[in-house]
């Protein structure tokens, strides 16, 4: 496969992986919301708590994303496997 080809697949496995991770975060939290913090709260501000953990989990679901992509990155010597997503305009210095 060529750079592009490979791009494309790690972005979307990538895309597939954030999906996943925040899912599996919302399912984690909710749960752990329901366990732990619901049956302290007033029957009144317990449906505040839904809003919270799915905001909860997208802020986590982006620490976790950037953490797994900085050692992707680390692993891997990106300029060599995929191409730049964002070219720059300047023209190549000619000597």
């Amino acid at each position: 496969m060529n750079k592009k080809a490979n791009t494309i697949v790690f972005m979307l496995v990538a895309t597939l992986f954030n999906v996943v991770i925040t899912v599996v975060s919302f399912v984690v939290l909710l749960v752990l919301y329901g366990r732990i913090l619901a049956p302290l709260l007033p029957q009144e501000t317990a449906a505040i708590g839904l809003p919270i953990v799915f905001i909860a989990a997208i802020l986590l679901s982006f620490v976790i994303y950037r953490y797994a992509l900085k050692a992707f990155t680390k692993r891997f010597e990106v300029e060599k496997y995929f191409d730049p997503l964002i070219k720059s305009r300047r023209s190549p210095k000619r000597d």
